[in-house]
């Protein structure tokens, strides 16, 4: 009874979802779908924008964290605050100077054709994997509290949730998920602050009593002071500033939603009025955290990172704040994913099937190839899934920047090279850098246990004196690429915009 009961909230809350998709799809276009006609308003795009940053993997990862790390994730939302303006005041203007339906065409503006199409493929790839890692986790949960107990299996449960994300978006593109994200985003808070209030009763302590004991179990250390570790507050600083560049200022997903906004101006009020309510989210989300473990303690129980949340939520709370959990963390699943098959939809057709420089293609035909593409990657995510879920990957959070340190290394190497010198690239060689840098990085962070396959007696402690790389490999990746770029760059016939 109580999973039929959910199961309808959720078919409900589709139906809302289907309802802005009509309205906003009306007339709509190619171009339409892919920049929302520059009409998208500015404060509507900075509260969906929260929905899509923080997604299912903050809304149930992170609050799993704090007790084995406390709030050491808040160093790096610090370094995400920093990185917010440095997309808002150096990213943001390029895009607009330039009236870029895709991000990638400044590549191609200023380093070339191979530059563009190496920094486009390098998106959709780090997009990809990012997107169906969110959506399995948020899938996942559902499947344990919800599905498996009408015998729905999980492959069924993933066709059936793209299926609903493939049907509000096919139409609209931009239009309708800036709309929907704003809704969903507004759920999705609500369920958060409504569980803060439901565990603060459960607990019966005050908040200066609940905070005190937080501080006693360490849960409320901030600083990470040693070097060598992995979440040295550096570390997650400068880290956490440069992810913001890459997986916000060089993502096509967060930048279609900016720039569909109408003016320059208002897309960076957009993205100063986000940054700061995002410290404010993610410091309620930490707090969650802490709570729910105290909970936790208090009663005895014990679950692993990624169930506390929702174990404690549908095993030890009201019917009534189960049902307010679900629609959050579905409220946290469809931005996350509505608008990376949207995004890469657009990157798809502009940047490897050239929308925006053939002539030969009619509105009639761009649409079908459109809706081709959009099916294609819905279809891919679905297998993601399905490969994700036999891997059984519980790190999801780590999972997440490991591989964004990894693919969008080169991004950050290609954009730097363009914006901070005047050089121009061989071709030729734009491939193997962008190819090269990354396997190094690989190297440097799986030698040990590459060493320890043909040499057992190999302590893996003593490569580089102990050093754990973090989410600073991303720096590190961009960094090479650059290098590796100017080596091989050439000081004459620089091409600009």
């Amino acid at each position: 009874m109580n999973q039929a009961f959910i199961i309808a909230i959720l078919i409900a809350y589709f139906g809302v979802l289907l309802v802005i998709s009509h309205f906003t799809s009306k007339n709509s276009t190619s171009h339409s779908f892919f920049t929302g006609d520059k009409k998208s308003p500015w404060y509507l795009v900075a509260f969906g924008m929260i929905g899509t940053s923080l997604s299912g993997v903050t809304f149930v990862s992170v609050p799993g964290t704090v007790a084995a790390n406390g709030f050491y994730y808040y160093q790096m939302v610090l370094g995400f605050f920093i990185g917010y303006f440095v997309v808002a005041y150096v990213l943001l203007p390029l895009y607009y100077k330039y009236n870029l339906s895709s991000i990638y065409r400044y590549l191609e503006y200023r380093l070339g054709f191979s530059a563009y199409k190496w920094g486009a493929g390098y998106f959709i790839l780090s997009r990809t994997l990012g997107a169906t890692v969110r959506l399995y986790l948020v899938i996942n949960v559902l499947q344990m509290f919800v599905f498996d107990g009408v015998g729905i299996p999980f492959w069924l449960s993933t066709i059936i949730i793209i299926a609903m994300i493939i049907a509000y978006t096919f139409r609209g593109g931009v239009k309708t998920i800036v709309w929907t994200d704003t809704l969903q985003t507004v759920f999705m808070l609500l369920a958060l602050i409504v569980c803060i209030v439901a565990i603060q009763g459960e607990l019966n302590w005050s908040w200066g009593h609940i905070w005190s004991k937080m501080s006693e179990s360490d849960m409320t250390k901030l600083w990470s002071t040693d070097p060598m570790r992995k979440d040295f507050m550096w570390k997650h600083i400068i880290g956490g500033a440069f992810i913001t560049i890459t997986m916000t200022g060089l993502d096509q997903e967060m930048m279609q939603k900016n720039i569909s906004v109408k003016n320059l101006k208002d897309a960076q009020k957009n993205m100063v009025v986000f940054s700061f309510i995002l410290l404010f989210v993610n410091a309620l989300f930490l707090l969650l955290g802490g709570m729910l473990q105290l909970f936790a303690t208090q009663n005895g129980w014990e679950f692993k990172p990624d169930d506390l949340f929702p174990s404690i939520v549908q095993q030890h709370l009201p019917f009534g704040i189960f049902i307010i959990f679900i629609i959050g963390l579905i409220s946290a699943l469809f931005p996350s994913v509505d608008g990376a098959i949207t995004a890469l939809t657009s990157s798809f057709c502009i940047d490897i099937l050239g929308f925006e420089r053939r002539t030969d293609l009619q509105e009639v035909e761009k649409n079908k190839l459109r809706k081709g593409v959009h099916l294609s990657f819905a279809f891919l995510f679905m297998l993601l899934v399905f490969y994700f879920k036999w891997m059984d990957n519980k790190s999801i959070v780590d999972l997440i920047f490991t591989i964004a340190g990894f693919t969008y290394g080169p991004l950050l190497g290609l954009f730097a090279f363009g914006i901070l010198t005047k050089r121009s690239l061989k071709s030729m060689m734009v491939p193997i850098v962008c190819i090269l840098a990354p396997l190094i990085c690989l190297g440097l962070t799986y030698a040990p246990m590459i060493i320890s396959f043909f040499d057992p007696s190999y302590d893996p402690k003593s490569w580089l004196n102990g050093y754990v790389f973090g989410y600073e490999m991303l720096i590190l990746n961009g960094g090479l690429t650059f290098a590796l770029l100017y080596i091989t760059s050439s000081s004459k016939e620089t091409i600009t915009i």
